[in-house]
């Protein structure tokens, strides 16, 4: 049974900074992309972040390129989620998703993602 694991959220002021892990187990994550995606209330769940299953490409969403880094240590089947210079609009439930398949070198489409974890809520205060 495949599992994803959030953890790192929580409240920050505008400009500062949180990390976020996703722990996985299940599968062999180390050939897989992963991706991080955000939802706001009533919005619906935006790509955030994806990164190849070794590291050498990622691909940002634009509203957050040059804040946030994402990254993965496949020793360790976690994938993270550095976020610094956050704003308020950052607010959001942060999850992590693993695709379907491990044919291409990411995914920016949530509907190629099978596997989610449970989310993880981060709020930024103005």
């Amino acid at each position: 049974q495949v599992q994803l694991a959030e953890s790192g959220g929580g409240l920050v002021q505008a400009g500062g900074s949180l990390k976020l892990s996703c722990a996985g187990s299940g599968r062999t994550f180390s050939i897989y992309a992963m991706a991080w995606f955000r939802q706001a209330p009533g919005k619906e769940r935006e790509f955030v972040a994806a990164i190849s299953w070794s590291g050498s490409m990622i691909y940002y969403a634009d509203s957050v390129k040059g804040r946030f880094t994402i990254s993965r240590d496949n020793a360790k089947n976690t994938v993270y989620l550095q976020m610094n210079s956050l704003k308020p609009e950052d607010t959001a439930v942060y999850y992590c998703a693993s695709p379907y398949y491990s044919g291409r070198d990411y995914y920016t489409d949530k509907d190629d993602y099978g596997y989610w974890g449970q989310g993880t809520q981060v709020t930024v205060s103005s």
